[in-house]
């Protein structure tokens, strides 16, 4: 017999519990339980912020110690390399080119033949005109020695003085056919030393336009070649008008100002020379003023019509406050430097800055040598912020960065 029947036996109730009841009990028992977690989950996020102040992270950094030096003030501008003097060889008279016997490329002195051209005609030229005047002058001479016979027999009154005096008369227009004669002769010879083309001064021939057997023409425009003149050079380029007043007073008072042209990269000095002028005027378009310096350029680095960049040393500043560049930042407010303090913590220091020269710059306010500033790491600092200082590296060249 099975408990069921007893039951029914005994007709003994079984009560169930509502459906509804346990429901309610089983989302009480649930909200509870979420209710604990999400409290202990804020109390403990609460206790960790509260300790976190407590503890702080050191943020690595590269950190170098102001020093005091020395800083060149410099005026820059991009210049144009100029040959001293440049020129452009044409041909004075006609003729067929015989020979061109320079090298393209060489250095010739001056009075060098760089051209001959065909002398033939210009020879039979000038004989012709001494023939000429050989002429003229016996005419001459039988004039005058005919004028002094007249003298003397106008005297004894044996001619009448108007048959000397044109004898006078002819003895001057032959005078003058002979001056004629001698300025024919003086051209011809002209022309005769045109047909040797030299080079008007030494310096660095380019290449040759004009081959032997051309025929060339006083009036054409086609060169036999270019000559310039690179030892001594100079390099014309503008600096702002704001520094024309100090770079005339320089010059009014005779001081040699030296003058380094650098490679477009600014990186390497190619060659050293010393300022020679400045424009009588300022470019209104531009508002700058331009200046020429003097090389001598013995090793050829300058070439005509290269671009450098030009720098003049104005004057040089003694014993400031000197950082590298990549210690000061920048900011909306101003310029700035992270000062590493005594307990390992950085502030943050307000500098004016002075002259810079590459990756140095100076501090003309704010900062003093023997301070520490911060040139790595520096994305991450802030006001107070702890800092772990470590040494510069070392670049390939053996020198600290």
């Amino acid at each position: 017999m099975t408990f069921s029947s007893e039951v029914e036996e005994n007709k003994i109730p079984i009560r169930k519990p509502p459906r509804g009841k346990l429901g309610v009990r089983v989302f009480t028992a649930l909200l509870a339980g979420i209710l604990i977690y999400a409290g202990s989950r804020v109390f403990w996020g609460k206790r960790a912020e509260g300790q976190r102040p407590h503890f702080q992270m050191s943020v690595p950094v590269v950190a170098v110690v102001a020093k005091k030096g020395d800083i060149p003030v410099y005026i820059t501008g991009l210049g144009t390399v100029t040959a001293l003097y440049t020129a452009t060889i044409l041909s004075q008279v006609d003729g067929q080119v015989l020979t061109v016997p320079f090298k393209e490329g060489d250095v010739v002195n001056k009075g060098a033949m760089l051209a001959q051209i065909d002398p033939a005609p210009y020879e039979a030229a000038l004989l012709q005109a001494q023939g000429t005047l050989e002429r003229d002058k016996a005419l001459l001479a039988e004039a005058r020695r005919d004028l002094k016979r007249y003298d003397i027999l106008a005297q004894q009154n044996s001619i009448a003085l108007q048959q000397r005096d044109d004898q006078k008369y002819l003895v001057q227009q032959y005078e003058g056919t002979v001056k004629l004669d001698e300025g024919l002769v003086q051209a011809a010879k002209v022309n005769l030393a045109f047909t040797r083309i030299s080079a008007p001064f030494s310096g660095r021939m380019g290449l040759r336009f004009v081959d032997p057997g051309n025929i060339v023409h006083a009036t054409g425009t086609n060169a036999i070649a270019v000559i310039t003149k690179d030892q001594p050079i100079t390099v014309i380029f503008p600096v702002p008008e704001e520094d024309a007043p100090a770079v005339m007073k320089a010059l009014n008072a005779k001081k040699s100002l030296k003058v380094e042209a650098l490679d477009r990269a600014q990186n390497r000095v190619i060659a050293t020379g010393r300022l020679l002028a400045a424009d009588n005027q300022i470019d209104t378009t531009t508002g700058t003023i331009r200046l020429k310096a003097i090389f001598a350029n013995e090793d050829h680095a300058l070439f005509p019509n290269a671009f450098v960049n030009a720098r003049v040393l104005m004057k040089t500043l003694r014993g400031v406050t000197v950082v590298p560049s990549s210690a000061v930042q920048r900011s909306p407010e101003g310029t700035f430097v992270y000062v590493v303090e005594k307990n390992n913590t950085v502030s943050v220091r307000r500098v004016t800055l002075g002259p810079a020269e590459k990756d140095r710059q100076s501090i003309a306010k704010g900062l003093s040598p023997g301070e520490t500033v911060v040139v790595e790491g520096v994305e991450k600092l802030q006001e107070g912020s702890m800092v772990r200082v470590q040494a510069p590296r070392a670049n390939p060249s053996g020198k600290q960065s």
